[in-house]
Order: C-alpha cells, then sequence, then structure tokens
C-alpha cells in the first residue's frame, strides 16, 4: 500500500515498459486502475465505499503479453494476485473447481505477503534465536546449578583456576564465533523439529464441499498433539529449518489473517484468463453453451461485489480489481451475458506483435529471453553475446513461423531460441570449456534456423 504512494500512473507504465514491449494502451489503463486504488484510499470516508474499481477486459491472441501485464502491475503495488482460468470452472452441480475457490486463493496469496514481510521484521530476533539453539546443539550447557557455583567461587577466591563452567561458557562462545565466521556450515547436529504431517480426513457419505473440508482438517490438525522429532541435518539445513520455525512463533497470527483480508479487499487483483471459453456463441444453440453461461452466472455475484468465506476470515469482494483477458477468436465480447460485460466497463484490445516486436523483446526488456540465456552460461564460465544482425533474424524467423503455422506471440521466441541454442548447452562444459566466449552471428542464425521458415511441416517447432 505504501508503493502506491509514490508511483503515479507514469510512473507505473515507466516500470511496466522494463519487461513489456509495446501495448501502450493496455499499459495506461491498468496504471489508472492501480493508481485510482490509492484514491479511493484518500477519498472522503463516505465515498471510499461508494468508488468500484474499473475492472479490465483485455482482449487479444496469446503471447501477446495480457498475463504479463497483470503479473507485474500486482508485483508493483505489492498486492496479493491469483490467476486462474475461466474454462477450469464448472456452473454448481457439475464436477469441477467452484467459483468462489478464485477469491481463496486471492486470501491465500494475501497471507503468504504478509507472512513474508512481518518474518522479514522479527528476522534478527529470529536469527539470535536460531544461533542459540545450534550453539546449544554444539555444546550443551551446565545449567542453572553450574552458574551459581561460578559466582560463589569468584565471589570468594579469585586466584582459583577457571571452573568447568567457565570452561564450558568459553568454548560456547568460540564456538559462536565459528558459526558467525560460516566455519561449521557442513557440521552435522541433532535437531528437535516440530512435525507437520496434518492428518489425511476422508469423508463418507454425501458430497462435502472444499471449504468445510478444510475447517474440517483444520480442526482436527488443531486437536492432535503438536509433535518434535529428532532430525540429524547440515548447520546450514537446520539454520534455514529452525529460522523458518521461530520466526512464526514471533509472529502474531491472528493480525497476520486480518491485515492479509484488508489487503486482499482493498489491493487484491484476480485475473481471469480465458474468459471467451465460456462466452457462448449465440448460434451454437443448447449443449456445452448451457454449462458456460451457467459458469457466467455463478461469477457474476463475485465480480459483482459478495461476501465470501475462507479459512482465515470473510472476505468482501466489492472493490477486489478483476482484469479478465481471452482472444476472442471464435466468440466476441458481446456474446459474454450482459451482465458480466457491463462488470468488465473498460475494454483494450492488445495488438498482435510485429517482427520489430520480436526484435525489442529479445533486446530491451530486463528479463529478455538472450539475457537469460547469457546468465544460464555465465553460471558455467562461458561468455554469450548476440549480434544485433543475429537479433533481426530470430526475430524475423520467429515472425514467419507465427504467419505459416499458429500464431503464438511471444512464446515463439523460446521455440527458435532453444533450437538455435540446443548444441551450444548440449556441447558445454565437455566441449565447450570454461572461459571461452560465444558470439551468435547471423550466418549461425541462417545455417541452424534457416531449415524452419522453408520446411511447410512445421509440426515439430510448435508448442
Amino acid at each position: 500500500m505504501a508503493n502506491l504512494d509514490s508511483l503515479t500512473p507514469k510512473q507505473i507504465v515507466a516500470e511496466l515498459d522494463k519487461y513489456i514491449i509495446g501495448q501502450k494502451d493496455a499499459k495506461k489503463n491498468v496504471a489508472i486502475a492501480l493508481r485510482n486504488r490509492w484514491r479511493r484510499m484518500n477519498a472522503p470516508e463516505e465515498m471510499q465505499k461508494e468508488i468500484t474499481p474499473n475492472n479490465i477486459l483485455m482482449i487479444g491472441s496469446t503471447g501477446v503479453g495480457k498475463t504479463e501485464i497483470a503479473r507485474r502491475l500486482a508485483k508493483l503495488a505489492d498486492a496479493p494476485f491469483t490467476k486462474v482460468e475461466a474454462s477450469k470452472f464448472t456452473e454448481v452441480g457439475y464436477v469441477g473447481r467452484d467459483v468462489e475457490s478464485m477469491v481463496r486463493d486471492l486470501v491465500e496469496s494475501a497471507v503468504h505477503l504478509v507472512q513474508t514481510a512481518k518474518k522479514e521484521e522479527v528476522k534478527d530476533k529470529a536469527s539470535e534465536i536460531v544461533e542459540d539453539i545450534i550453539v546449544e546443539a554444539l555444546v550443551p550447557s551446565m545449567g542453572k546449578t553450574g552458574k551459581k557455583k561460578k559466582q560463589e567461587k569468584i565471589g570468594f577466591e579469585n586466584e582459583l583456576p577457571e571452573s568447568d563452567e567457565e570452561l564450558n561458557q568459553r568454548t560456547r562462545e568460540l564456538f559462536r564465533e565459528k558459526l558467525r565466521r560460516g566455519e561449521l556450515e557442513n557440521r552435522k547436529i541433532d535437531i528437535a523439529v516440530r512435525s507437520t504431517n496434518s492428518p489425511n480426513i476422508g469423508v463418507m457419505g454425501g458430497p462435502i464441499d472444499e471449504m468445510s473440508m478444510m475447517n474440517i482438517s483444520e480442526m482436527i490438525g488443531g486437536m492432535l498433539p503438536k509433535k518434535e522429532k529428532k532430525r540429524k541435518m547440515t548447520i546450514a539445513d537446520a539454520r534455514k529449518v529452525l529460522l523458518e520455525e521461530e520466526s512464526a512463533k514471533l509472529i502474531d497470527m491472528d493480525e497476520v489473517k486480518e491485515e492479509a483480508i484488508r489487503k486482499a479487499e482493498n489491493l487484491g487483483i484476480i485475473f481471469i484468463d480465458e474468459i471467451d471459453k465460456i462466452a457462448s456463441s449465440r448460434s451454437g444453440g443448447g449443449g456445452p453453451d448451457v454449462s458456460r453461461e451457467g459458469v457466467q452466472r455463478d461469477m457474476l455475484p463475485i465480480v459483482e461485489g459478495s461476501t465470501v468465506n475462507t479459512k482465515y476470515g470473510v472476505i468482501n469482494t466489492d472493490h477486489v480489481l478483476f482484469i479478465a483477458a481471452g482472444a476472442f477468436h471464435v466468440s466476441k465480447p458481446s456474446d459474454l451475458i450482459p451482465e458480466l460485460q457491463g462488470r468488465f466497463p473498460i475494454r483494450v484490445e492488445l495488438q498482435s506483435l510485429k517482427e520489430e516486436d520480436f526484435y525489442r523483446i529479445l533486446k530491451e526488456p530486463k528479463s529478455a529471453l538472450t539475457k537469460q540465456y547469457i546468465s544460464l552460461l555465465q553460471s558455467e564460465g562461458v561468455a554469450l553475446s548476440f549480434d544485433d544482425e543475429a537479433l533481426a533474424e530470430i526475430a524475423r524467423i520467429a515472425f514467419a513461423v507465427n504467419s505459416e503455422v499458429e500464431n503464438i506471440g511471444a512464446r515463439r521466441l523460446q521455440t527458435v531460441m532453444s533450437h538455435l541454442l540446443n548444441d551450444i548447452m548440449f556441447d558445454i562444459p565437455d566441449v565447450i570449456t570454461p572461459n571461452e566466449k560465444i558470439v551468435i552471428g547471423k550466418e549461425l542464425v541462417v545455417e541452424r534456423l534457416g531449415g524452419m521458415v522453408k520446411n511447410r511441416d512445421l509440426s515439430q517447432y510448435i508448442l
């Protein structure tokens, strides 16, 4: 929430530009939607409840950046985010996931976000406790009685040699220093770890919904005594396990739940992908169309704003931002039921990628595919680089294959790059040894990928 104070719509678009090429219209609309959340929080209190988010419907073929825009937006705002596919849901009475599960997933995401932030706050304190536990495992202390004796001896006879207790204390401090310097990471110790095995519960008889099942599991899990078992592991592994346990003890879970619900209600983003799959073309008649419309009607109250029970508490979806997306090749947005259409007032059409876009995707984003491969080979000590002409040729081939076969957008670049670099990746480090430099030029791209466009039977290159 704090992040939003300093993020203006222009800055949001600039941040998205670092990862996603083009699609200015979509970026502009999601930036406004995100800024509006901050504006609503700072509006007069009586108006805050009245201001509802403008949900967005993104229309565009696969691989043009619909999901990536929503995902990066959530990361930018440190907002709870969940992605669901509309085709997973079936209307009530049919087998499948119920629509409310997407709200429960959102709350889970919010709880994870808040827990991570709280663990960071108590990290120093938890680290101190973990250090004490590990030192105790390495050199057990001699107990309180020893300390009394020590005090007595020091009080009366200072000239006496060190007691066993002092020796024990000095040994512990010596090991503590070694521990802090990282000299004991591979040493194995025995630690008591809380067992996390939750009981497997089956229900006989009639059907039971997901929510009730979770509550029953949690209730029975809470009633069973917490078991601790001894495990032998390296200090490096023990530190991770203990840090997780001790951090959890220092966090107030009730506070986490309240904050997570609040965060999910005010900042949550639910991305509904493949919404076109539940839009029924009117000419189709009966059959599966009835079921599709049923899913839309089940989805409607959640998008409109309703209360949903989750294992962390009740959440209201009035101010959750819904971003829906679909290719709409067969159906049209107008094939959705009118009530649902009305709940997605902002329509954004994403452009299909051109050859120049492919070139920019390979070169500009922070996480560009070329940069990913360079990082992969860096781990082997091999320096990889790409000529500008080579990138232009890769872009041309990816665009040509998309035109001739199925248009899968930017995902085609992964197929092309994999085909181009697979032999090199295979030869490292046996044939191509560390400290070698590899420059990918246009000639190599033409040699390796030339057949992709000429060959009409391109089935092997389709993802």
